[in-house]
């Protein structure tokens, strides 16, 4: 019982990466995505049982800015996860039922950040995790296709990339003018990476018509930002193991499937971009390393 209560809130955005990167690593293998499936219900498991045995603990937890905003990654993951159930156990409807009950979860959890965490707020209590509970809902956009809900999915896009707009200058006025991050929370800042590779994810899969020049504006903010993110995650892998860890998953395995999404979107297009080609690689290279790497730190920490 002591494993199950030291569970973190983060460990389910460790569970977010690893379904992300089985979407990843789909094209080179099967196998592969069932294994990384595997992995994130894994976790996903454990969470539930830490909700359901300590439920004091997790409502204490909720009631910490950094913590609700992390808790997101929870309905992210089921979003995801709901397609390899449809694709795996032939639960078509109870895939289905998943994902809209994931969906009404996230919808659930921004207005209760919203109301007990946006008014009143002071910029140092501001981290990059806020992305999570506003951008996060374009995982639907992502996942969309699936259940033929590109119209849901569209909606999900515009509202992620509008909230990305204003949680941008936000976040980013705090890092410059608030700059002493307490040490636990300094993995966070790879978050960046994530919000604008979900959009142009979410715009690839559930946005018709598709305007290239677009499209392209939205790539190069976000490998801009990517490359930001992946300086900072140098840094941050010097210091101790921290649940925020999580933060080195998902924005990179989601980073590397925008690339991939956006060459093939503009190869459908006519405009193939033939450079994209190994920046999808070396991006696929640093997912898989930094998603293992954090599940690995997870295991140890899990295990003492």
């Amino acid at each position: 019982m002591d494993t199950i209560k030291k569970i973190p809130v983060p460990i389910c955005g460790v569970a977010l990466g690893c379904a992300a990167l089985g979407n990843l690593l789909q094209s080179y293998s099967d196998t592969l995505r069932v294994f990384c499936g595997v992995l994130s219900a894994a976790f996903m498991l454990l969470f539930i049982i830490k909700v359901v045995v300590y439920p004091k603990q997790f409502f204490e937890d909720m009631k910490k800015p950094i913590m609700a905003s992390v808790s997101g990654t929870f309905s992210m993951t089921l979003m995801l996860l709901s397609t390899y159930i449809k694709a795996y156990l032939g639960a078509g409807d109870v895939a289905f039922i998943v994902w809209v009950i994931a969906i009404v979860l996230h919808i659930a959890l921004i207005a209760y950040f919203t109301m007990v965490f946006m008014f009143g707020l002071k910029l140092k209590a501001v981290h990059a995790s806020y992305y999570i509970v506003y951008v996060g809902i374009a995982v639907a956009a992502v996942t969309a296709p699936v259940y033929e809900a590109t119209a849901v999915g569209a909606v999900a896009f515009w509202f992620g990339l509008a909230t990305f707009a204003v949680l941008f200058m936000l976040v980013t006025a705090r890092y410059i003018k608030c700059p002493d991050v307490p040490q636990p929370a300094q993995p966070l800042i790879c978050i960046y990476a994530a919000p604008m590779s979900l959009c142009v994810a979410g715009y690839v899969q559930s946005v018709t018509p598709k305007n290239s020049i677009f499209l392209l504006c939205m790539f190069a903010v976000a490998s801009a930002i990517y490359l930001f993110a992946l300086v900072q995650l140098v840094r941050c892998l010097k210091l101790s193991f921290y649940p925020s860890y999580a933060a080195f998953t998902f924005p990179f395995v989601i980073s590397a499937i925008a690339s991939k999404m956006t060459a093939a979107c503009l190869l459908n297009m006519g405009t193939p971009l033939p450079w994209l080609t190994p920046i999808v690689t070396i991006e696929t290279v640093i997912a898989v390393l930094s998603v293992a790497y954090s599940y690995v730190r997870y295991l140890v920490y899990l295990g003492k």
